[in-house]
């Protein structure tokens, strides 16, 4: 491995040295560790073991794997050797992929289970975890089989629950798994479990749009909760009252954790749970979809020694996942992080993370001062909620300390105004803030089936009217704006939508179905952004108390993009859709 990362010409002597040591104090590989700190990528790292062992490597794809080649090896074996059988020939040669072709004991086995006409690739881990999903065939079938069992048992209901009922290997918890897996395959961010009068519904969030998945036999309810409340350590008898837990499971080699959250309903006990992928490293800000003057003045506010920079929008825009991506680019060793957080959504490591816990009277303010005798240079607070926690932020931010927080406000702007109504003095606000974030998350289209197309006279014309593009110099300015869009990454390489004097392109989704089910045209979210930066003429505009629209206008002729206009630009760059930058920007 040594050898191999020295041919990457990324990695001096020293740096492999430090490596070594770090190997040996963490008992870790050396891979291992140049991935977590993004030294070098998995994918690069296994295409430069295949060039060194002379084994071809492979990008597997796990749609295209049919389910017949893939069973031929038996579940078990694949994931005991990650081994994944992809492709077999008219003339029997069978293609198999494995993160390491070098086991020669796991080859033989394999052999002596499917023959010795046998092709062998290398491929990466996290393509090969993907293909041996596909063991697991239709979630959405299993889990109608499942309920077909339930609906079958219904005269059988009982209101008491047993503890057979929600064993380890009863149906209410094949029923549990089974929502988890597919709620997980989905790529959705929340799973509600709601008892309605004759059913319970189950819907997931994906995308930022909840969906109706299911619906279980109302009889099922009190056993589904139970069993959601044991994997949580929450009180199963405890039925008036709101709890609040967590768990972890396991699904194609990653850890997920789910936080849950109990609510009694007229009728009965509603859960949602929250699913965070703990195996998620830390994105860029150009990743987030930062760009431009937003891109620029964040670097600019993030590098200051000392200050405040507030993340705002509504619940689940994103600002966690923007806070984190920060952070992650200041974790040095030389640097002391602290946060206080509501709860602990991303595990960092190097970073100090406290949770809140209201009833033992940790609540952000009683965090915030003791994380300032703990000698911190950055301090992140999970969310100003109050006056006494807003206040303490920035008497740290004044006193040589970084601080990052979050703010509930429609955009940047209105977040003065709001730290006014907190009895926070304007001049204050106007010394220590160095940068305001707005944002949204809207759903990106699938890069695959996307179609491009030519809108119309009327359709130009309503984008003009709702984007306020009415003077002539306005759509110049857009061309402008998608031209260094375009330069710094934003949509690829497809070619500008627009010219100095209008649109000729657009997006839209359109709808696919394949072996995993239908598919509405999106794929993931991406954010969009505004960044007010606090220059001389804002800071005289705060300590004058003027409104948050003079502000934004202010800030405006001095360069910001709106959260409007930067959805547009990623629109006609072909990331979203302009239907959904004004779903979640129309005011």
């Amino acid at each position: 491995m040594e050898k191999l990362l020295l041919k990457t010409n990324r990695f001096s002597n020293d740096d492999i040295a430090a490596l070594k040591k770090e190997s040996a104090t963490s008992h870790r590989s050396l891979q291992q560790i140049a991935i977590e700190k993004e030294l070098i990528d998995g994918p690069s790292l296994t295409k430069l073991f295949a060039a060194h062992t002379g084994i071809p490597y492979i990008e597997l794809d796990a749609s295209k794997i049919s389910a017949d080649v893939l069973k031929k090896i038996p579940e078990h074996i694949a994931r005991q050797y990650n081994a994944v059988l992809f492709q077999v020939d008219t003339d029997g040669v069978q293609h198999l992929a494995m993160e390491d072709p070098d086991d020669v004991q796991a080859v033989d086995f394999i052999q002596k289970q499917i023959g010795q006409k046998i092709k062998t690739y290398i491929a990466s881990h996290d393509t090969i975890q993907a293909a041996l999903e596909n063991y697991h065939g239709d979630a959405a079938k299993e889990l109608s089989d499942v309920i077909s069992i339930q609906n079958a048992e219904e005269e059988k209901a009982q209101e008491k629950v047993s503890k057979e009922d929600v064993g380890e290997d009863s149906p209410i918890a094949q029923t549990i798994n089974l929502l988890l897996e597919y709620a997980i395959r989905s790529h959705a961010s929340d799973i509600h479990i709601e008892p309605r009068e004759d059913f319970v519904q189950i819907r997931y969030r994906i995308d930022g749009v909840l969906k109706e998945v299911n619906r279980l036999p109302r009889n099922v309810h009190a056993a589904l909760v139970s069993r959601v409340k044991i994997l949580s350590n929450l009180k199963i008898d405890e039925r008036r009252v709101p709890q609040d837990g967590r768990f972890k499971v396991k699904v194609a080699g990653k850890q997920y954790a789910l936080r849950v959250s109990t609510l009694p309903i007229t009728d009965g006990e509603k859960i949602v749970m929250r699913i965070l992928d703990e195996s998620n490293q830390a994105v860029t800000l150009s990743e987030l979809g930062y760009w431009g003057y937003a891109f620029a003045a964040i670097n600019d506010a993030i590098t200051q020694p000392h200050g405040m920079i507030l993340v705002t929008g509504p619940t689940g825009s994103g600002k966690s996942t923007s806070l984190f991506s920060m952070l992650s680019q200041l974790n040095k060793p030389d640097v002391n992080i602290s946060t206080i957080e509501d709860p602990v959504e991303y595990r960092m490591t190097g970073v100090n993370q406290t949770q809140t816990n209201e009833a033992a009277g940790m609540t952000f303010a009683h965090g915030l001062r003791a994380l300032l005798r703990q000698d911190p240079n950055i301090i992140m607070v999970g969310e100003i909620r109050d006056g006494e926690t807003a206040n303490l932020g920035i008497q740290a931010a004044l006193t040589g300390h970084l601080v990052f927080s979050t703010l509930h406000t429609n955009n940047a702007a209105t977040a003065l105004p709001r730290l006014l109504d907190m009895d926070i003095e304007p001049f204050l606000i106007a010394s220590v803030m160095r940068s305001i974030i707005g944002q949204r998350l809207v759903r990106r289209l699938d890069q695959t089936s996307r179609v491009a197309y030519q809108p119309t006279d009327q359709e130009k014309q309503a984008i003009f009217e709702l984007f306020n593009l009415q003077s002539p110099d306005s759509f110049k300015h857009i061309h402008e704006l998608e031209k260094q869009a375009a330069a710094q990454g934003i949509g690829g390489d497809v070619p500008l939508s627009t010219t100095p004097t209008g649109i000729n392109t657009l997006y839209k989704a359109v709808e696919t179905e394949d072996q995993t089910g239908k598919h509405n045209g999106f794929k993931g979210r991406i954010g969009i952004y505004e960044v007010l930066s606090n220059t001389p003429t804002v800071q005289k505009l705060i300590t004058a108390s003027a409104t948050s629209n003079q502000i934004q206008q202010q800030a405006i002729a001095e360069g910001m993009i709106t959260m409007q206009t930067d959805g547009l630009i990623k629109a006609l760059r072909g990331e979203t859709t302009i239907e959904e930058v004004l779903r979640v920007t129309k005011e």
